[in-house]
């Protein structure tokens, strides 16, 4: 009976690694839920600590020091993304939306697919950024399965409530840079 019951202990946290690895399942009822009120609604993210542990501590810091406080949504591309997260967003200054963040980036913590809903973290391009560090603060939510991507950002927790506010967001009339013309403001994100 004793060697039954760790079979199934092995099987199922074996089971467990490996969903959470391919990015499939997350589950809800542990902790690392985030909620971000938007000026369009909330989208609840699950972090996923194990696939990205650097990245998921770093976003739950800057949220509980209140960083994204009036930051907005600056970028948003229908059939793909919507970004948010720079500093630089809560002027009036649009020019420079995109720029901003803190003064370090975060080692690369590749793995995760780019499914629809995952939130992924900004970074700079290949040609001045080799390692493919992360943007300190900017981070990204798909819209639509985005494979291309795979292998080349880091993925750090997935949308588990509020898909439909996304939409919303990414679906808002926007500049030539994809800026949305009325901001979509990041009023608060809150860690449970």
């Amino acid at each position: 009976m004793k060697t039954i019951f760790i079979f199934i202990i092995i099987f199922t946290t074996t089971l467990l690694s490996q969903t959470l690895q391919k990015g499939e399942h997350v589950d809800t009822t542990k902790t690392g839920l985030v909620t971000i009120e938007t000026s369009m609604g909330k989208i609840v993210i699950q972090l996923n600590d194990e696939a990205a542990p650097k990245h998921s501590a770093n976003f739950r810091k800057l949220a509980q020091d209140g960083f994204y406080e009036n930051t907005t949504f600056h970028r948003v591309i229908p059939q793909f993304m919507i970004q948010g997260g720079d500093p630089n967003s809560k002027d009036d200054d649009r020019s420079n939306d995109g720029m901003g963040g803190p003064d370090y980036r975060i080692d690369a913590e590749i793995g995760l697919p780019h499914e629809r809903g995952v939130i992924a973290a900004a970074r700079q391009g290949d040609m001045v950024n080799p390692e493919k560090k992360s943007n300190g603060s900017q981070f990204y939510i798909t819209v639509v399965p985005t494979p291309h991507l795979d292998g080349e950002y880091s993925v750090f927790g997935k949308v588990v409530e509020g898909m439909d506010v996304v939409d919303k967001i990414v679906a808002v009339p926007k500049d030539g840079r994809d800026n949305p013309i009325e901001k979509v403001i990041i009023k608060k994100v809150t860690v449970k």
